[in-house]
């Protein structure tokens, strides 16, 4: 047996509202067809007063540590990937491991925009395999909506707010996370960015994107990325069960798909939902399809993702 982090929980939280593109059309100049059309989201969720990222962030953790049969008390590593935190600092993992009623433990983030997930997760499988931790939370939370340009119609209908969290335990295990692939290419940066900061404008900046461009190398990045992945755990396409990809956009979503031949059925899709929740978009979507049935103990599942940077990233795991 080879020491593992297994994944002993999911859980998720959404905020209070619902936004359907119906709605949305009232104050933006945009129609539910054309998004439908052109990303395949139908709805997102909007954080309204009182929820942040922090408190999204909490909600899921929660939910995972009792799919997990664990105690707060039980974790002593929390890893939040965000790129919208509730404070410049200190960190938002600390403000979840304070809400939890936990003293102490290592607490930080990572900031990795839409594969931020796939980031803490290494990072934890790492801290875990090597004996820096026993249990983690690692979450990824997001509120885009708050550095969102309402008037750009081409943008603000792609993202909603949301959070997912996993539990990883280390084990002597067959299952468990098998290999994990990370990359990053700083030269792209203005195809998808914010533009603020603290140090060049002094303001949380509005998010800016060039759709065409990120779509092309999303599609290219993230097959390379997902092949390396499975190679590096001596398995092939034919051996996954589930792919959880990113939740961009649709036409994303099928084009990977069809670069590396899986069949559609086999890609976890719940973009129409939830829309892109960066950082978030993954571990909830995997949590919404471990609670509905679809991934089941044992299956071979791969997580993707590529987000602002560029980043981008793989993990394939026994569930």
């Amino acid at each position: 047996m080879i020491r593992r982090s297994i994944i002993a929980g999911a859980g998720s939280a959404l905020p209070k509202r619902a936004v359907t593109n119906e709605e949305l059309s009232r104050t933006v100049d945009t129609t539910d067809e054309w998004i439908v059309e052109r990303t395949g989201i139908r709805n997102r969720y909007i954080a309204g007063e009182g929820e942040t990222t922090a408190s999204l962030a909490t909600e899921a953790a929660r939910n995972a540590l009792v799919h997990a049969g664990l105690e707060p008390g039980d974790i002593d590593l929390i890893i939040v990937a965000t790129a919208t935190p509730d404070q410049t600092f200190p960190s938002t993992a600390t403000k979840v491991q304070a809400a939890l009623g936990i003293n102490d433990c290592i607490a930080f983030d990572v900031h990795a925009v839409c594969t931020g997930f796939l980031y803490a997760l290494s990072v934890a499988d790492s801290m875990l395999r090597s004996g820096n931790a026993r249990k983690a939370l690692v979450i990824g939370a997001e509120t885009f909506s708050r550095i969102l340009d309402w008037e750009d119609r081409a943008t603000c209908v792609l993202f909603g707010d949301g959070a997912g969290a996993i539990v990883l335990s280390v084990e002597e295990s067959e299952s468990g996370i098998l290999a994990t692939r990370l990359h990053a290419d700083g030269r792209h940066n203005d195809l998808l960015f914010v533009d603020g900061g603290p140090s060049t404008t002094g303001t949380v900046g509005k998010l800016r994107m060039k759709g065409r461009e990120v779509f092309r190398h999303a599609v290219v990045n993230l097959a390379q990325v997902m092949n390396e992945v499975l190679e590096s755990a001596g398995l092939n396409t034919a051996d996954v069960d589930w792919v959880v990809p990113h939740q961009a956009n649709a036409r994303i979503l099928d084009a990977t798909a069809k670069k590396l031949g899986l069949a559609p059925e086999k890609v976890v899709v719940t973009v129409d939902r939830h829309a892109n929740t960066s950082a978030a978009s993954v571990p909830l979507a995997f949590d919404t399809a471990v609670k509905d049935g679809r991934i089941k103990r044992g299956d071979i599942v791969v997580l993707e993702a590529m987000g602002g940077g560029f980043t981008w990233g793989a993990a394939v795991l026994r569930y």
